[in-house]
């Protein structure tokens, strides 16, 4: 590039500087006296900026990290408050097995006001025992709590087939195959149903060991095991799916089936029961028993009533007292008398006993010599529901709310299943004469269901676990255990608000 040729010498002499200057002098310069080019953004700028975005990263990464040890500490919280849940509920069963272990009697269900349920602290942590009302429907949202005893339910490897078939929502097909699964020589009327399963199994064809076999059985879906309960609490919750909309939980099956229900064949003190299923003669050990336990005159009456009394008549031919030397007295020939009974209720009608006497030898008596009675149902605790699945109960279903109403308004009758006649009455003999031939009812019970929930401090930390506990051996054992943990809060939806509100009342 050509100077202008009306350029000075001075003015030439700083072109050839600024045309013919390195570059790198020329920036440096720049940079030395903070020259500003025209469309060029200041250089103090540009590093503002770069220090703007790296504070922002470094503000970024503690905020990040931050709240990473904050969501860190409350998970670590809410494990601490899970580990005081699980302690409380193994101290909620230690509680339990000592009220079990500490009844007056074996064999008697505890009065739920005699031991703690609702919200017993252990520590930080709190626990409930879930239970359920037998005696009135469930509320919508008011879970009860207290044990259950386990003989509240039809046992599946005792039951008959028409005491499974009226369970509610049970179907033929359902009945049938419970029947085959437990049957020990059967096994083949669903085998094709299982061999055809991915992967295939067969009929199992000896007793249930849990209710949870049901789900391996033919016709054991989901809802018909467990209906409208899917968190098994015994209340309809807000997430439930009311199906009939009756404002009220329907369960499924599992509500009302136990494989645990079994009584011991002895007295409280350990000693055998008298079996009274035939008697003959003057009445033997049963006798001895009436004449312990009431006077000797009403054993004599009792006797008498049941054709066991004194019959005897003379031989034929024969004369009583002295015959003057005529003739030798002959001695009395006795007459024997068999009468066989096939249940306490069936002793106790042909007896004539009144509820009050029967009660004192209702547990001393027996009608077999069984180590174990298996499946009786304790009529003072099962609900309307199973009480309409006994024999000839399930003929008027109706019957089974009369029995609860009866012993709802009466609870001191219920010292043994005496009670059932005067609740049914006499218009009810034929029902009486079905529920009497067969040995499946009780007042007692040897095993209990202790449905436990917890929460740890802060009621935080669920937990919920399912016991069975049994006591028919003399000792308290745990035979049953079930984490329901994952089936999601059971404690209904005005627990926990109302335990917060009470704590913070303290």
């Amino acid at each position: 590039m050509k100077p202008s040729t009306h350029l000075s010498r001075p003015a030439l002499g700083a072109w050839v500087e600024r045309t013919f200057e390195p570059a790198g002098a020329r920036l440096l310069m720049r940079a030395g006296r903070q020259e500003c080019l025209p469309g060029v953004a200041p250089t103090r700028g540009s590093t503002l900026v770069i220090v703007l975005w790296i504070a922002f990263g470094l503000v970024s990464l503690t905020l990040y990290f931050a709240q990473s040890m904050s969501s860190e500490l409350r998970a670590s919280d809410n494990r601490v408050c899970g580990l005081a849940a699980e302690h409380a509920i193994e101290g909620a069963a230690r509680y339990v097995s000592y009220v079990l272990s500490n009844l007056p009697t074996n064999g008697l269900v505890p009065d739920p006001s005699t031991y703690l349920s609702e919200a017993v602290p252990v520590g930080e942590s709190h626990f409930w025992l879930i239970g359920r009302d037998t005696n009135s429907p469930p509320s919508a949202d008011q879970v009860s709590f207290s044990l259950v005893p386990e003989n509240s339910k039809l046992n599946l490897n005792s039951a008959s087939s028409n005491m499974l078939f009226f369970l509610p929502g049970m179907s033929m097909d359902l009945t049938t195959a419970i029947l085959d699964w437990r049957d020990t020589n059967g096994g083949s009327v669903s085998q094709t149903y299982y061999s055809m399963n991915n992967p295939p199994y067969q009929c199992k064809a000896s007793p249930f060991e849990t209710v949870g076999e049901l789900r391996l059985v033919y016709g054991g879906d989901l809802d018909t095991l467990v209906g409208e309960d899917a968190n098994s609490n015994g209340i309809l919750d807000p997430n439930e799916n009311d199906v009939n909309h009756n404002g009220i939980v329907d369960p499924g099956l599992l509500e009302y089936v136990t494989v645990y229900s079994r009584e011991p064949n002895t007295n409280a003190d350990g000693s055998v029961r008298i079996n009274i299923r035939t008697v003959t003669g003057t009445g033997g050990d049963l006798a001895s028993l009436l004449q312990t336990n009431l006077s000797q005159g009403r054993s004599e009456q009792i006797l008498n009533q049941l054709g066991l009394g004194n019959t005897g008549a003379a031989r034929p031919g024969g004369n009583q007292g002295n015959t003057g030397g005529r003739g030798r007295t002959g001695p009395a020939v006795q007459q024997v008398v068999a009468v066989s009974f096939a249940s306490p209720l069936d002793f106790y009608r042909k007896s004539g006993m009144t509820i009050d006497e029967f009660a004192l030898i209702a547990n001393k008596i027996t009608f077999t010599n069984a180590g174990y009675i298996d499946g009786r149902i304790n009529v003072n605790t099962a609900s309307a529901a199973v009480l309409a699945c006994l024999p000839g109960i399930s003929d008027t279903p109706n019957l089974a709310q009369t029995l609860v109403n009866y012993r709802t308004m009466n609870p001191s009758k219920l010292t043994s299943v005496a009670w059932l006649v005067d609740a049914l009455g006499q218009s009810s003999s034929s029902t009486l004469d079905a529920l009497a031939a067969s040995d499946c009812i009780t007042t007692l019970s040897y095993q209990f269901m202790a449905d436990i929930a917890a929460v740890g401090p802060h009621g935080r930390g669920y937990r919920r676990v399912r016991f069975v506990l049994d006591t028919s051996d003399g000792t308290t054992k745990i035979v049953y255990r079930q984490d329901l943990t994952h089936l999601g809060w059971a404690l209904g939806k005005n627990v926990r608000q109302n335990w917060l509100l009470a704590k913070g009342t303290r």
